[in-house]
């Protein structure tokens, strides 16, 4: 092997040592830096370790003096008292005792306040289904007296003055009270006798069941008004009183020759009799 040669191989070796002694440099230092760091660390942590000791020996001297003071108070509690510490002891105990027996009281009395609400909801779900009750109930009268009232005529009086609805019978007789458009008052009037009957008087002075015919007088405002040869069923009217008010007359039985039956309307202001009428 020649020198030049041998030149650039001492030059190759040279260059490799140098970076292995540059790596070397550099791991020494990081490894010197990770130590520095971690002695840091560990500082810091046994400066709080020792501050947190610090703390838990301050703790303890405060328990110490605290429990010193308690036995203290304790027995000079226990000598003013004359008891000792046992009997100080027994003492809480028994007391503790009641209030446990006390909290126990009040629970037993909270459920049984619980209980009686309960039982109370009960009975007012019972009301609110009785007053269901009570409303369907009405409803179903309801709807029975419209029904009713629907079957009730309606026609032209005698004066050709359009009627109200006419009851036939008693039960619709009824039914026009309980509507409340008019006063109603019944009357059962037997031949040749005078009744009076709202504010007004009446005499029956023929009577023909087998035809459904009748006649009547009515007395009103010193008047004697006829109602010669009247249908059976037929709004009778006329006006009376100052204010010339309309009744109407509604026979609506004739049992026999002698008598017939039936009531007079008048509206909702007209006076009231003095004498109630028959029926009324």
């Amino acid at each position: 092997m020649n020198e030049s040669s041998a030149v650039p191989e001492q030059r190759s070796s040279s260059r490799l040592l140098i970076a292995v002694l540059v790596v070397a440099v550099v791991a020494a230092l990081a490894g010197l830096v990770w130590s520095y760091s971690l002695a840091s660390r560990l500082t810091n942590a046994e400066a709080q370790v020792a501050s947190a000791q610090a703390q838990n020996q301050k703790l303890a001297a405060a328990l110490n003096e605290t429990n010193a003071r308690l036995r203290v108070t304790s027995e000079t509690l226990g000598h003013s008292l004359g008891l000792t510490q046992q009997q100080l002891e027994q003492r809480a105990q028994d007391l503790l005792r009641r209030q446990q027996a006390q909290a126990q009281h009040f629970e037993s009395e909270h459920s049984a306040d619980q209980q009686q609400i309960g039982a109370v909801s009960t009975d007012v779900s019972g009301v609110k289904t009785d007053v269901g009750g009570v409303k369907t109930d009405l409803s179903t009268t309801k709807t029975q007296l419209a029904a009713a009232e629907a079957q009730l005529q309606s026609m032209k009086g005698d004066l050709g003055i359009q009627s109200g609805l006419i009851a036939t019978n008693a039960s619709e007789l009824d039914i026009l009270k309980h509507l409340g458009d008019r006063n109603y008052y019944p009357f059962t009037l037997d031949k040749h006798h005078k009744m009076a009957v709202a504010t007004v008087a009446l005499e029956l002075k023929k009577a023909d069941p087998r035809h459904n015919r009748f006649t009547v007088v009515v007395y009103s405002d010193d008047r004697q008004i006829l109602k010669k040869d009247r249908s059976l069923d037929e709004p009778i009217q006329f006006y009376t009183g100052k204010n010339h008010l309309l009744y109407e007359l509604v026979v609506n039985s004739i049992p026999n020759k002698n008598t017939i039956q039936g009531y007079i309307a008048t509206p909702k202001n007209a006076p009231v009799p003095v004498t109630p009428s028959p029926g009324q």
